[in-house]
Protein backbone atom coordinates (compact mmCIF):
# COMPACT_ATOMS: atom_id res chain seq x y z
CA UNK A 1 0.00 0.00 0.00
CA UNK A 2 0.89 3.34 -0.68
CA UNK A 3 2.03 6.14 2.31
CA UNK A 4 -1.05 8.07 2.26
CA UNK A 5 -0.91 11.28 1.11
CA UNK A 6 -1.34 14.85 3.31
CA UNK A 7 -3.27 17.67 1.80
CA UNK A 8 -2.59 19.97 4.12
CA UNK A 9 -4.64 23.64 4.16
CA UNK A 10 -5.64 26.14 6.47
CA UNK A 11 -7.69 24.77 9.30
CA UNK A 12 -7.70 20.97 7.95
CA UNK A 13 -5.37 18.14 7.46
CA UNK A 14 -6.86 15.78 5.03
CA UNK A 15 -5.63 12.15 4.63
CA UNK A 16 -6.11 10.04 1.61
CA UNK A 17 -5.25 6.32 1.45
CA UNK A 18 -5.11 4.22 -1.84
CA UNK A 19 -7.72 1.97 -1.50
CA UNK A 20 -7.97 0.08 -5.25
CA UNK A 21 -10.46 -2.49 -5.45
CA UNK A 22 -8.96 -4.27 -9.19
CA UNK A 23 -12.50 -5.18 -10.83
CA UNK A 24 -11.32 -5.61 -14.18
CA UNK A 25 -13.76 -8.40 -15.14
CA UNK A 26 -16.63 -5.48 -14.80
CA UNK A 27 -15.02 -3.47 -18.04
CA UNK A 28 -13.69 -4.04 -21.36
CA UNK A 29 -9.86 -3.85 -21.66
CA UNK A 30 -9.97 -0.61 -22.63
CA UNK A 31 -11.51 0.50 -19.93
CA UNK A 32 -9.72 -0.97 -16.55
CA UNK A 33 -7.29 1.65 -16.98
CA UNK A 34 -9.72 4.47 -16.32
CA UNK A 35 -11.33 1.82 -13.60
CA UNK A 36 -8.26 1.71 -11.65
CA UNK A 37 -7.40 5.35 -11.36
CA UNK A 38 -11.27 5.63 -10.10
CA UNK A 39 -10.36 4.39 -7.04
CA UNK A 40 -10.56 5.58 -3.77
CA UNK A 41 -8.22 8.02 -2.12
CA UNK A 42 -10.09 9.24 0.30
CA UNK A 43 -10.80 11.00 3.34
CA UNK A 44 -9.94 10.69 7.13
CA UNK A 45 -13.20 8.93 8.91
CA UNK A 46 -13.78 12.01 10.76
CA UNK A 47 -13.41 14.48 7.55
CA UNK A 48 -15.92 11.73 6.05
CA UNK A 49 -18.42 12.16 9.08
CA UNK A 50 -18.15 16.16 8.29
CA UNK A 51 -18.55 15.88 4.25
CA UNK A 52 -21.77 13.48 5.15
CA UNK A 53 -23.72 16.03 7.00
CA UNK A 54 -23.76 18.82 3.97
CA UNK A 55 -26.00 15.85 1.81
CA UNK A 56 -27.88 14.23 5.28
CA UNK A 57 -29.24 17.52 6.39
CA UNK A 58 -30.94 18.48 3.08
CA UNK A 59 -31.62 15.45 1.57
CA UNK A 60 -35.35 15.52 3.06
CA UNK A 61 -35.17 19.74 3.42
CA UNK A 62 -37.69 20.35 0.73
CA UNK A 63 -37.81 24.18 0.92
CA UNK A 64 -36.48 26.01 -0.61
CA UNK A 65 -36.89 24.42 -3.39
CA UNK A 66 -36.56 25.42 -7.33
CA UNK A 67 -38.41 22.92 -9.40
CA UNK A 68 -37.40 23.84 -12.73
CA UNK A 69 -40.49 21.80 -14.20
CA UNK A 70 -42.93 22.81 -17.19
CA UNK A 71 -46.99 23.14 -16.38
CA UNK A 72 -49.24 21.41 -18.44
CA UNK A 73 -51.92 22.60 -16.28
CA UNK A 74 -53.28 23.92 -13.42
CA UNK A 75 -52.78 19.81 -11.98
CA UNK A 76 -49.39 20.22 -12.20
CA UNK A 77 -48.70 22.84 -9.41
CA UNK A 78 -47.42 20.08 -6.65
CA UNK A 79 -45.48 20.62 -3.69
CA UNK A 80 -41.76 19.29 -4.41
CA UNK A 81 -42.50 15.48 -2.20
CA UNK A 82 -45.65 15.07 -3.87
CA UNK A 83 -43.48 15.92 -7.60
CA UNK A 84 -40.58 14.01 -6.88
CA UNK A 85 -41.23 11.58 -3.85
CA UNK A 86 -37.29 10.20 -3.52
CA UNK A 87 -35.37 13.10 -4.83
CA UNK A 88 -37.44 16.63 -3.56
CA UNK A 89 -34.70 17.75 -0.96
CA UNK A 90 -31.54 19.80 -1.41
CA UNK A 91 -32.89 22.31 -3.75
CA UNK A 92 -33.07 21.17 -6.98
CA UNK A 93 -33.51 17.52 -8.55
CA UNK A 94 -29.93 17.07 -9.35
CA UNK A 95 -28.86 17.92 -6.10
CA UNK A 96 -30.68 15.78 -4.43
CA UNK A 97 -29.49 12.87 -6.75
CA UNK A 98 -25.92 13.27 -6.14
CA UNK A 99 -26.45 14.28 -2.20
CA UNK A 100 -27.29 10.26 -2.46
CA UNK A 101 -24.73 9.55 -4.48
CA UNK A 102 -22.28 11.29 -1.48
CA UNK A 103 -23.83 9.21 1.14
CA UNK A 104 -23.52 6.45 -0.38
CA UNK A 105 -20.25 6.29 -1.27
CA UNK A 106 -18.94 7.57 2.02
CA UNK A 107 -20.82 4.42 3.25
CA UNK A 108 -19.17 2.14 1.32
CA UNK A 109 -15.99 3.21 2.35
CA UNK A 110 -16.86 4.12 6.30
CA UNK A 111 -19.73 2.05 7.21
CA UNK A 112 -18.28 3.17 10.72
CA UNK A 113 -19.44 7.11 9.91
CA UNK A 114 -21.43 8.41 13.26
CA UNK A 115 -24.72 8.61 11.69
CA UNK A 116 -24.43 5.80 9.55
CA UNK A 117 -27.60 4.40 11.14
CA UNK A 118 -29.14 7.65 10.33
CA UNK A 119 -27.96 7.83 6.69
CA UNK A 120 -28.99 4.37 5.70
CA UNK A 121 -32.79 4.86 7.34
CA UNK A 122 -33.15 8.15 4.94
CA UNK A 123 -31.69 6.38 2.21
CA UNK A 124 -33.67 3.29 2.52
CA UNK A 125 -37.14 5.89 3.01
CA UNK A 126 -36.19 7.88 -0.01
CA UNK A 127 -35.14 5.45 -2.59
CA UNK A 128 -37.80 3.03 -1.94
CA UNK A 129 -40.03 1.26 -4.83
CA UNK A 130 -43.02 3.15 -4.03
CA UNK A 131 -40.87 6.31 -4.29
CA UNK A 132 -38.98 5.76 -7.49
CA UNK A 133 -42.33 4.46 -9.01
CA UNK A 134 -43.10 8.58 -8.53
CA UNK A 135 -40.00 9.18 -10.31
CA UNK A 136 -40.43 7.27 -13.40
CA UNK A 137 -44.46 8.67 -13.51
CA UNK A 138 -42.79 12.41 -13.64
CA UNK A 139 -40.59 11.15 -16.52
CA UNK A 140 -43.02 9.98 -18.63
CA UNK A 141 -44.92 12.61 -18.48
CA UNK A 142 -46.41 14.53 -21.56
CA UNK A 143 -44.52 17.56 -20.54
CA UNK A 144 -41.39 16.94 -18.96
CA UNK A 145 -39.97 14.47 -21.24
CA UNK A 146 -36.53 16.32 -21.28
CA UNK A 147 -35.87 16.76 -17.66
CA UNK A 148 -33.17 16.88 -16.14
CA UNK A 149 -31.37 16.41 -19.28
CA UNK A 150 -28.36 15.99 -19.30
CA UNK A 151 -26.74 16.65 -16.00
CA UNK A 152 -29.70 15.07 -13.68
CA UNK A 153 -29.42 11.89 -16.10
CA UNK A 154 -25.90 11.64 -15.32
CA UNK A 155 -26.06 11.62 -12.16
CA UNK A 156 -28.93 9.53 -11.59
CA UNK A 157 -26.18 6.86 -13.31
CA UNK A 158 -23.66 7.78 -11.30
CA UNK A 159 -25.76 7.06 -8.07
CA UNK A 160 -27.34 3.73 -9.80
CA UNK A 161 -23.62 3.04 -10.38
CA UNK A 162 -22.31 3.18 -7.08
CA UNK A 163 -25.43 1.00 -5.55
CA UNK A 164 -24.70 -1.69 -7.70
CA UNK A 165 -21.44 -1.86 -6.49
CA UNK A 166 -22.09 -1.62 -2.87
CA UNK A 167 -22.03 -5.39 -1.42
CA UNK A 168 -24.61 -4.52 1.17
CA UNK A 169 -27.93 -5.88 1.69
CA UNK A 170 -29.10 -2.49 1.98
CA UNK A 171 -27.45 -1.52 -1.67
CA UNK A 172 -28.65 -4.54 -3.03
CA UNK A 173 -32.42 -3.69 -2.14
CA UNK A 174 -32.05 0.19 -2.93
CA UNK A 175 -30.58 -1.08 -6.89
CA UNK A 176 -33.65 -3.04 -7.41
CA UNK A 177 -36.07 -0.07 -6.57
CA UNK A 178 -34.11 2.20 -8.69
CA UNK A 179 -34.04 0.18 -11.45
CA UNK A 180 -37.23 1.39 -13.24
CA UNK A 181 -35.58 5.33 -13.20
CA UNK A 182 -32.51 3.72 -14.22
CA UNK A 183 -33.93 2.15 -17.09
CA UNK A 184 -35.88 5.29 -18.45
CA UNK A 185 -32.89 7.48 -18.08
CA UNK A 186 -31.07 5.11 -20.49
CA UNK A 187 -33.70 4.51 -22.95
CA UNK A 188 -34.06 8.59 -22.35
CA UNK A 189 -30.16 8.61 -23.22
CA UNK A 190 -30.36 6.19 -26.17
CA UNK A 191 -33.04 8.10 -27.98
CA UNK A 192 -32.00 11.38 -27.27
CA UNK A 193 -28.47 11.33 -28.93
CA UNK A 194 -28.84 10.51 -32.57
CA UNK A 195 -31.12 13.60 -32.38
CA UNK A 196 -27.99 15.78 -30.77
CA UNK A 197 -26.26 17.32 -34.03
CA UNK A 198 -24.08 19.85 -32.27
CA UNK A 199 -22.53 19.05 -28.66
CA UNK A 200 -22.90 21.87 -26.40
CA UNK A 201 -19.79 23.45 -25.18
CA UNK A 202 -20.66 25.68 -21.74
CA UNK A 203 -19.86 25.37 -18.20
CA UNK A 204 -22.83 24.42 -17.03
CA UNK A 205 -25.40 21.81 -16.43
CA UNK A 206 -26.22 21.26 -19.82
CA UNK A 207 -22.85 20.60 -21.01
CA UNK A 208 -22.66 17.24 -23.21
CA UNK A 209 -19.38 15.94 -22.64
CA UNK A 210 -20.09 15.57 -18.78
CA UNK A 211 -23.43 14.05 -19.32
CA UNK A 212 -21.64 11.29 -21.81
CA UNK A 213 -18.92 11.00 -19.29
CA UNK A 214 -20.89 9.99 -16.05
CA UNK A 215 -23.14 8.00 -17.95
CA UNK A 216 -20.37 6.01 -19.96
CA UNK A 217 -19.20 4.95 -16.76
CA UNK A 218 -22.10 3.64 -15.68
CA UNK A 219 -22.71 2.04 -19.63
CA UNK A 220 -18.92 0.04 -19.03
CA UNK A 221 -19.22 -1.10 -15.40
CA UNK A 222 -22.34 -2.10 -15.90
CA UNK A 223 -22.82 -3.58 -19.51
CA UNK A 224 -25.44 -1.89 -20.87
CA UNK A 225 -23.62 -2.10 -24.52
CA UNK A 226 -26.21 -0.59 -26.34
CA UNK A 227 -25.75 2.84 -24.33
CA UNK A 228 -21.79 2.68 -24.47
CA UNK A 229 -21.90 2.92 -28.11
CA UNK A 230 -24.04 5.42 -28.21
CA UNK A 231 -22.09 7.09 -26.48
CA UNK A 232 -18.17 6.57 -28.32
CA UNK A 233 -20.02 6.76 -31.13
CA UNK A 234 -21.43 10.71 -30.56
CA UNK A 235 -17.99 11.46 -28.69
CA UNK A 236 -15.86 10.72 -31.47
CA UNK A 237 -18.47 12.49 -33.64
CA UNK A 238 -18.45 15.74 -31.93
CA UNK A 239 -15.30 16.02 -30.57
CA UNK A 240 -12.77 13.66 -32.64
CA UNK A 241 -11.48 16.83 -34.94
CA UNK A 242 -11.31 19.05 -31.80
CA UNK A 243 -8.26 21.32 -31.94
CA UNK A 244 -6.43 24.05 -29.81
CA UNK A 245 -9.35 23.99 -27.03
CA UNK A 246 -9.07 28.03 -25.82
CA UNK A 247 -8.58 26.72 -21.82
CA UNK A 248 -7.06 30.70 -21.53
CA UNK A 249 -10.60 32.03 -22.21
CA UNK A 250 -12.16 30.00 -18.75
CA UNK A 251 -13.87 30.07 -16.91
CA UNK A 252 -16.95 31.83 -17.48
CA UNK A 253 -18.49 34.01 -14.48
CA UNK A 254 -21.01 31.03 -13.58
CA UNK A 255 -18.71 28.08 -14.00
CA UNK A 256 -19.23 24.55 -12.23
CA UNK A 257 -17.51 23.02 -15.67
CA UNK A 258 -14.62 23.73 -17.53
CA UNK A 259 -15.69 22.83 -21.19
CA UNK A 260 -12.50 22.00 -22.30
CA UNK A 261 -11.66 19.59 -19.48
CA UNK A 262 -14.83 17.84 -19.32
CA UNK A 263 -14.15 16.74 -23.58
CA UNK A 264 -10.55 15.54 -22.01
CA UNK A 265 -12.44 13.37 -19.09
CA UNK A 266 -14.44 12.26 -21.53
CA UNK A 267 -12.07 11.51 -24.69
CA UNK A 268 -9.24 9.57 -22.24
CA UNK A 269 -12.11 7.16 -21.69
CA UNK A 270 -13.67 6.85 -25.56
CA UNK A 271 -9.91 6.54 -26.99
CA UNK A 272 -7.17 4.05 -27.19
CA UNK A 273 -4.34 4.99 -25.51
CA UNK A 274 -1.98 5.93 -28.69
CA UNK A 275 -5.27 7.66 -29.96
CA UNK A 276 -6.04 9.89 -26.98
CA UNK A 277 -2.42 11.23 -27.04
CA UNK A 278 -2.34 12.00 -30.22
CA UNK A 279 -5.91 13.85 -30.04
CA UNK A 280 -4.47 15.96 -26.93
CA UNK A 281 -1.63 16.63 -28.52
CA UNK A 282 -3.77 18.62 -31.04
CA UNK A 283 -6.79 19.76 -28.50
CA UNK A 284 -4.53 20.89 -25.72
CA UNK A 285 -1.03 21.09 -26.22
CA UNK A 286 0.03 23.02 -23.51
CA UNK A 287 -1.24 20.75 -20.90
CA UNK A 288 2.11 18.37 -21.48
CA UNK A 289 4.46 21.25 -20.37
CA UNK A 290 5.70 21.29 -16.72
CA UNK A 291 5.23 25.14 -17.09
CA UNK A 292 1.09 24.96 -17.84
CA UNK A 293 -0.41 27.18 -15.02
CA UNK A 294 -4.04 27.31 -14.28
CA UNK A 295 -5.45 29.41 -11.76
CA UNK A 296 -8.29 27.96 -9.60
CA UNK A 297 -11.61 29.83 -9.80
CA UNK A 298 -12.19 32.71 -7.92
CA UNK A 299 -14.86 33.43 -5.66
CA UNK A 300 -16.43 36.87 -4.31
CA UNK A 301 -19.47 35.95 -2.98
CA UNK A 302 -20.51 32.71 -1.73
CA UNK A 303 -23.86 33.62 -0.61
CA UNK A 304 -24.71 33.96 -4.27
CA UNK A 305 -26.00 30.88 -5.98
CA UNK A 306 -24.66 31.25 -9.55
CA UNK A 307 -20.93 32.83 -8.19
CA UNK A 308 -20.58 30.11 -6.01
CA UNK A 309 -20.39 27.74 -8.99
CA UNK A 310 -16.65 28.70 -9.35
CA UNK A 311 -15.87 26.23 -6.03
CA UNK A 312 -17.34 23.26 -7.81
CA UNK A 313 -15.57 24.53 -11.31
CA UNK A 314 -12.40 23.90 -8.92
CA UNK A 315 -13.52 20.53 -7.96
CA UNK A 316 -14.18 19.52 -11.27
CA UNK A 317 -10.88 19.98 -12.80
CA UNK A 318 -9.41 18.16 -10.11
CA UNK A 319 -10.92 15.65 -10.49
CA UNK A 320 -9.88 15.78 -14.74
CA UNK A 321 -6.24 16.45 -13.77
CA UNK A 322 -5.73 14.04 -11.32
CA UNK A 323 -7.93 11.48 -13.31
CA UNK A 324 -5.53 12.61 -16.36
CA UNK A 325 -2.44 12.42 -14.51
CA UNK A 326 -3.14 9.02 -12.74
CA UNK A 327 -3.78 7.43 -16.51
CA UNK A 328 -1.26 8.58 -18.17
CA UNK A 329 2.18 9.76 -15.88
CA UNK A 330 4.07 12.32 -18.32
CA UNK A 331 1.01 14.42 -16.82
CA UNK A 332 1.99 13.80 -13.34
CA UNK A 333 2.81 17.78 -12.97
CA UNK A 334 -1.06 18.42 -12.91
CA UNK A 335 -1.60 16.93 -9.76
CA UNK A 336 -0.24 20.45 -8.09
CA UNK A 337 -2.86 22.46 -10.13
CA UNK A 338 -5.42 20.20 -8.78
CA UNK A 339 -4.15 20.32 -5.27
CA UNK A 340 -4.28 23.86 -5.34
CA UNK A 341 -8.37 23.78 -7.02
CA UNK A 342 -9.00 21.82 -3.81
CA UNK A 343 -7.06 23.82 -1.47
CA UNK A 344 -8.83 27.00 -2.28
CA UNK A 345 -12.02 26.05 -2.44
CA UNK A 346 -12.32 23.20 0.19
CA UNK A 347 -11.94 25.32 3.57
CA UNK A 348 -15.27 27.03 2.41
CA UNK A 349 -17.71 23.93 2.08
CA UNK A 350 -18.87 23.77 5.19
CA UNK A 351 -19.46 28.14 5.76
CA UNK A 352 -23.43 27.73 6.59
CA UNK A 353 -24.50 28.91 2.92
CA UNK A 354 -27.17 27.43 1.79
CA UNK A 355 -26.21 28.29 -2.25
CA UNK A 356 -22.88 25.82 -1.90
CA UNK A 357 -23.71 23.38 1.10
CA UNK A 358 -26.86 22.13 -0.70
CA UNK A 359 -24.20 19.99 -3.64
CA UNK A 360 -20.48 21.27 -3.58
CA UNK A 361 -19.96 18.02 -0.66
CA UNK A 362 -20.62 15.75 -3.72
CA UNK A 363 -18.33 18.00 -5.93
CA UNK A 364 -15.25 17.86 -3.57
CA UNK A 365 -16.05 13.78 -2.85
CA UNK A 366 -15.55 13.03 -5.94
CA UNK A 367 -12.77 15.16 -6.83
CA UNK A 368 -10.90 13.97 -3.60
CA UNK A 369 -11.59 10.52 -4.89
CA UNK A 370 -9.86 10.90 -7.33
CA UNK A 371 -6.29 11.78 -5.07
CA UNK A 372 -2.88 9.90 -6.18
Amino acid sequence: MKKPKLLIIPGIVLVFVLQCSHNADRRKEMDQAVKCDTATKFLTLSQAGKLAELPLKCMQTEYPNKPGQTLGGKEDLKEPHLLHPAFYGCFDWHSSVHGHWSLVKLLKMYPQLEKAEAIRQKLKQNISKENIAGEVAYFEGEHNKSYERTYGWAWLLKLADEIRSWDDPLGRELAINLQPLTDIIISKYIEFLPKLKYPIRVGEHTNTAFGLTFARDYAAANGADSLLRAIDNKAREFYSGDQDCPVDWEPSGFDFLSPCLEEIDLMRRVLYEEEFKTWLDAFAPQLISSDFELEPGIVLDRTDGKLVHLDGLNFSRAWVLYGLANQYPEYGHLRKIADAHIAYSLPSLTDGNYEGEHWLASFAIYALAQVN
